[in-house]
């Protein structure tokens, strides 16, 4: 089951770094003809609309997993990313004009519904599997995300010069599809007695009387905005910058990740999640203005080395708080908390696209003299429009300093005030 969890949440992974690896050459094909000066804020919206299924789906299929149950909802994760996959690389040959954007967009989402679908049913999986070291195994089973990442960033960086992008997105078939069959052939252990008895009123209830849930809520939103967002934009906003592929460095970021998590959950028991999660938003608020000044290669690495280790244990922390804190939540909570993140990508990356094109309009003098830019003058302005674009999102953790910092004081505070007692 945790295997088959792995693999799930690896497909996700490749999913969303071949789409970051491919964004630049779907938006020069399809998008730059059609709305050139629009192009940033429509890809980041493309973009986004995978984080919009999947907070959707997250939300909803949570409260429903032991209803509809795990293996079906695993079943539908696979399916939809065949489906997303498929939308993507075949719009242009079915659509014209818009109408492309339009599929793509569509697809984008159908493959977050089954990053949705896949995580509504694994996080709550592993936290009724290990109860007793929670934070420590969301965190071994997240540390496959980032490897999915890594999968998929080298895949779109090594065979560009081989396939065209389309057959480089047509990778996460592969995985998805044994998604389907391992799942497919797999039986699923029923819920145990203790969730069966806990209705879905017994769920809503525990996060409506605790309103400190909603501080929670609130603290993911920015979480996510400071480490999903980012890595879907690096490849557009950093490549012509820095000198390097932007996805190269969210695959070294993803290494980090990948290795980090494996030992975050114990580092999270010497000093609390509360702790864990403030020094994470410390790295992450430099790491990410150091990106915005970054100009070189070796700049762009110790940059992004900095944001990486500030967001690598971020999302499994913040899930394995929910489910320490708010135990009668059961899947619902967990969901409740993974859609508040994954919202903030949705709104996050075309307001990233918005600030670019709005920066690079006013750089080159306005509308029609954009339209007039080509060669290194265009690519100039579009390397100062991309660095005003990640100064501004720095901000973000810079507010997570001080609710993760009232929180880690508050808890030290109980904590010593029941050991005097």
């Amino acid at each position: 089951m945790f295997w088959l969890s792995v693999l799930a949440l690896t497909t996700a992974a490749v999913s969303a770094s071949l789409r970051a690896a491919i964004a630049s050459s779907l938006k020069a094909q399809w998008i730059d003809p059609i709305a050139p000066v629009e192009a940033g804020e429509l890809i980041g919206a493309a973009l986004g609309s995978a984080f919009l299924g999947f907070a959707i789906t997250l939300f909803v299929a949570s409260a429903l997993l032991d209803k509809i149950g795990a293996k079906r909802i695993v079943i539908g994760s696979g399916i939809c990313f065949i489906l997303g996959t498929a939308l993507i690389v075949g719009a242009g040959a079915i659509a014209t004009g818009m109408t492309i954007y339009s599929l793509v967009w569509l697809g984008m989402m159908l493959s977050g519904i089954g990053w949705g679908l896949a995580e509504s049913s694994i996080n709550p999986l592993t936290a009724r599997l290990y109860p007793e070291e929670t934070t420590h195994r969301l965190n071994v089973l997240h540390a496959w995300y980032p490897g999915g990442l890594i999968i998929g960033g080298l895949a779109g960086v090594f065979l560009a010069n081989v396939l065209p992008w389309q057959a480089i997105m047509g990778l996460v078939f592969l995985p998805a599809i044994g998604v389907v069959i391992i799942g497919a052939t797999t039986t699923f252990p029923p819920a145990p007695a203790a969730v069966e008895g806990e209705s879905f009123g017994t769920m809503i209830g525990e996060v409506f009387r605790r309103p400190s849930f909603f501080v929670w809520f609130g603290a993911m939103f920015l979480t996510a905005s400071s480490e999903l967002a980012p890595g879907q934009w690096l490849d557009v906003a950093l490549t012509n910058r820095v000198g390097m592929r932007g996805i190269l460095l969210l695959v070294y970021v993803s290494a980090l990740m990948f290795v980090f998590r494996h030992f975050a959950g114990r580092l999270a028991g010497k000093l609390s999640n509360p702790g864990l999660l403030w020094i994470s938003s410390l790295l992450a608020a430099i790491g990410l203005f150091l990106l915005s000044r970054a100009q070189s290669p070796v700049a762009a690495l110790v940059a992004s080395t900095v944001w990486g280790l500030g967001v690598c244990a971020m999302w499994p922390t913040m899930l394995a708080s929910v489910a320490e804190r708010y135990p009668r939540g059961g899947a619902w909570a967990l969901g409740l908390v993974g859609s508040a993140g994954a919202l903030a990508s949705f709104f996050v990356l075309p307001a990233l696209g918005g600030m670019f094109d709005e920066a690079k309009v006013r750089l080159a003098g306005g509308p029609e003299a954009f339209k007039q830019l080509t060669g290194e003058a265009l690519r100039q302005v579009e390397d100062a429009a991309a660095s005003q674009s990640f100064a501004k999102l720095a901000l973000v953790p810079i507010v997570l300093l001080f609710v993760f910092g009232a929180i880690w004081l508050s808890e030290r505070r109980r904590r010593a005030t029941v050991a005097a007692a």
